[in-house]
């Protein structure tokens, strides 16, 4: 994932236009759509975890913007949360649209489904809003994602009913559903790609910093244990300097008392040979 996006956009491409073109039996009936009906689920399973983790991070980074042009000017933040603000409206705005143009055109006595779909997605965006706002990491904008996109998701449930009177668009080409799937694909696909390569980068610039960090604490362990070294070997050397010193001390004191010695043998001497003269 790190490497060939631009390959990897046009391979993909190239494969949602070939679906178009396997005809329906013997596979398409009986394997690939059952197939894709699971698949299909799965992927929205983790879509939403892509989306929602999108928004986390995207809600923290334009915070922690704020925090650094509020430090280098005060009220310099005030821009960076008006953007999170705009952009929650804009998003919460899309969905009530969306919530009330369901309600208008794919409700009815007969469409008990889709009014029961239509009234979930509701509760459900203001039950995660209250939710979210009510916590300590609290997150408007991944509220506003997330209820973003399950109006979207319920837009085409609703839209794919068969009965003619709980959906007005039936038989027509779901223009605007395919243009907000494919949107939402690359917007996930994109991020899963950013995110991991990013994520990578860190990895590795942590560890280059952490084996930078080892490296030069080894220098230091490494100058620190040579300047004891030769601290003790400069012990050392002055200890046998002093030594040698205090060898010599004891020398001269030897040779200074070997002359004492000999000076009191010759003053004997004298004194035994005057005492002879005499007698």
């Amino acid at each position: 994932n790190r490497i060939a996006w631009g390959a990897k956009y046009v391979l993909f491409l190239f494969f949602v236009t070939g679906t178009v073109f396997i005809p329906n039996e013997p596979l398409f009936s009986p394997i690939f759509l059952q197939l894709s009906r699971i698949g299909g689920a799965v992927f929205i399973f983790f879509q939403q975890i892509i989306l929602i983790d999108m928004a986390y991070n995207w809600n923290e980074s334009w915070v922690a913007k704020a925090d650094e042009a509020e430090q280098e000017k005060e009220g310099g933040g005030k821009k960076w949360l008006g953007a999170i603000l705009a952009s929650c409206a804009v998003l919460y705005l899309s969905s009530l649209v969306g919530i009330g143009v369901m309600y208008a055109y794919y409700s009815g006595s007969a469409c008990s489904t889709n009014v029961a779909f239509i009234t979930i997605t509701l509760i459900a965006g203001i039950v995660c809003t209250g939710v979210q706002l009510s916590g300590e990491e609290a997150s408007l904008l991944t509220s506003a994602v997330f209820f973003s996109y399950a109006t979207y998701l319920c837009f085409t449930s609703v839209s794919k009913n068969p009965i003619a009177e709980c959906n007005p668009k039936l038989g027509d080409t779901d223009v605007l559903g395919i243009i907000l799937g494919i949107v939402f694909v690359l917007v996930s696909l994109s991020w899963t790609g950013w995110s991991f390569t990013a994520a990578h980068k860190r990895g590795e610039e942590t560890r280059s910093s952490s084996s930078i960090s080892r490296q030069s604490s080894l220098v230091e362990n490494g100058h620190m244990k040579s300047y004891g070294s030769d601290a003790s070997q400069e012990g050392e050397q002055s200890k046998k300097v002093g030594g040698i010193v205090m060898n010599n001390a004891d020398e001269e004191k030897e040779s200074g008392s070997e002359a004492k010695g000999s000076d009191d043998d010759g003053n004997e001497a004298a004194k035994t040979w005057k005492r002879r003269s005499q007698s």
